[in-house]
C-alpha cells in the first residue's frame, strides 16, 4: 500500500492569494516528510480550492484564463504538480474550462451537474458533454480530459482529482493506492465470507496505521484532518490490480457474473471501517489505471454499462474510460446523465472522466504515452 496523495484544501478569496498557496505547499511537503519517515511512499501532494467561480468573480474570461496560468506558474515554482480549482456550476463558466485547460498542464477542475438537493442540472450536463468533446479536440491525444470531469452529488474533501474541491477552513485528507491489499486478502480466501473477513482485517490494520500518522500531523501543525479516502484504488502493476484481485475468488474474469456481488462485498467493508473516512471511500474502477481492468476490457468482458452497474453498489462512476473520437456530444451527455441519475437516486458521490480519443474508433488501442495510464482498447458508448 502507498499514499497516493496528501491533498490539502484551502479557501481562496482571490486568484492573487499567493500566500495561502505557498503556505499550503509548504505544509504538504512537511506532511510528506512525516509519512516518509514513518515508512510510506508518498506519490503526490496536491492542493484543492473552493469553487473558482467564488474567487474569480468579476473577472473577464481573458482575466480568468490569465489568472489560472499564473496559478500554475506559481505551483511549478513550488514543486506542486497537482492543483484543483474546484468546480464550475454555472453554464458560462463551464463553457470557459477548455480555454484554460488547453494552456495548462497541471490544473484540474470539474463541472457540477447535480446534487441530491436540487436534482440534475440538465443544462450543465449538456454543456459538460460539449466541454469534454472540445477538450478532446484541442489537446494532444485528447489528454486534457485527464484533468476534467463532470460530477454529481460530490461533497468537499475528496482527495482525488479532478473531482476534489474544498470548503471552509484549511484541511487535509489522505488518498490511498491499495489494490495490493485486496490481492493479499482475496488470495488467501476460500469463499466470499472469508474474503470479506480478510479484507476487513487487513484494511483495519493498514488504515489505522495511516490514520495514526495523519492525526499526529494534524496535532503538530494545527490543521484540520478530514480523514482517509479508503477507496479500493489500484496501481499499475499486476499485483496491485483490483480486477485481478476479484479473480482470486473463483468467479471467473472481471466482468463475468459475480463481479457485482464482489463489488458490493468490498463496499460493505470500506463503509464499515473504524477509521475516520472522507471522499468517495468506495470502489474505484479506473479502466486505464489498472492493468487488470485494461486487460479485461481488451477481451471484451465488460463495458460502460457494466461500470455504471457496479457504481450502483459502490464506485466513483466512470473514471478514465477511453471512448471513440467520433462519439457524439449527445451520447456523452447521455452517459453523464446516467451517472448523475445514479448519484442522486442513491445519494452517493459519482463523477465521469471520459477520455475521448481523437481519430480512433471503438476496439482500437489507445496510445497515451502517459506514466499514469495503461493503454487498452477503446470502449463504445451505445
Amino acid at each position: 500500500m502507498k499514499i497516493r496523495t496528501i491533498t490539502t484544501g484551502v479557501s481562496l478569496q482571490s486568484p492573487n492569494d499567493e500566500v495561502k498557496i505557498i503556505q499550503t505547499a509548504e505544509f504538504n511537503q512537511k506532511a510528506k516528510g512525516v509519512f516518509e519517515k514513518a515508512g510510506y511512499e508518498v506519490q503526490t501532494t496536491r492542493i484543492a480550492t473552493n469553487s473558482w467561480e467564488e474567487y474569480m468573480v468579476g473577472l473577464s474570461n481573458l482575466e480568468i484564463v490569465s489568472a489560472v496560468q499564473k496559478i500554475e506558474k506559481l505551483c511549478q515554482s513550488l514543486g506542486v504538480s497537482f492543483f484543483n480549482l474546484g468546480y464550475a456550476k454555472t453554464p458560462d463558466k463551464i463553457k470557459l474550462i477548455p480555454e484554460f485547460n488547453k494552456v495548462t498542464s497541471q490544473i484540474s477542475c470539474s463541472a457540477k451537474i447535480g446534487d441530491k438537493e436540487k436534482g440534475i442540472n440538465f443544462e450543465n450536463a449538456k454543456i459538460a458533454a460539449q466541454v469534454i468533446k472540445r477538450i478532446a479536440e484541442e489537446t494532444e491525444n485528447g489528454y486534457g480530459n485527464f484533468r476534467f470531469c463532470a460530477s454529481a452529488n460530490c461533497k468537499p474533501g475528496i482527495p482525488f482529482f479532478p473531482t476534489g474541491f474544498h470548503e471552509g477552513e484549511s484541511a487535509f485528507g489522505i488518498g490511498l493506492e491499495c489494490g495490493d491489499l485486496a490481492m493479499k486478502a482475496f488470495s488467501k480466501s476460500g469463499n466470499l465470507i472469508e474474503a470479506e473477513q480478510n479484507l476487513k482485517q487487513i484494511f483495519e490494520e493498514e488504515t489505522k496505521k495511516v490514520a495514526d500518522v495523519a492525526e499526529q500531523i494534524s496535532r503538530d501543525f494545527n490543521i484540520k484532518y478530514n480523514g482517509i479516502d479508503v477507496s479500493l484504488n489500484p496501481g499499475l502493476e499486476e499485483s496491485e490490480s483490483v480486477a485481478f484481485a476479484y479473480e482470486k475468488l473463483g468467479f471467473g474474469k472481471f466482468g463475468n457474473q459475480g463481479t457485482l456481488t464482489i463489488s458490493a462485498l468490498i463496499t460493505r467493508v470500506l463503509k464499515g471501517l473504524s477509521v475516520k473516512t472522507c471522499g468517495y471511500s468506495g470502489l474505484m474502477l479506473p479502466v486505464t489505471e489498472d492493468r487488470g481492468l485494461a486487460t479485461r476490457v481488451n477481451e471484451g468482458t465488460y463495458g460502460v454499462t457494466n461500470l455504471l452497474l457496479y457504481s450502483a453498489v459502490c464506485g466513483c462512476g466512470l473514471d478514465v474510460v477511453p471512448i471513440p473520437g467520433d462519439t457524439s456530444v449527445e451520447k456523452i451527455e447521455a452517459a453523464l446523465l446516467d451517472m448523475a441519475t445514479l448519484a442522486i437516486k442513491l445519494d452517493k458521490p459519482l463523477s465521469a472522466r471520459l477520455l475521448v480519443v481523437p481519430g480512433k474508433k471503438a476496439g482500437e488501442m489507445t496510445d497515451f504515452k502517459s506514466p499514469y495510464l495503461v493503454d487498452c482498447k477503446i470502449l463504445k458508448i451505445e
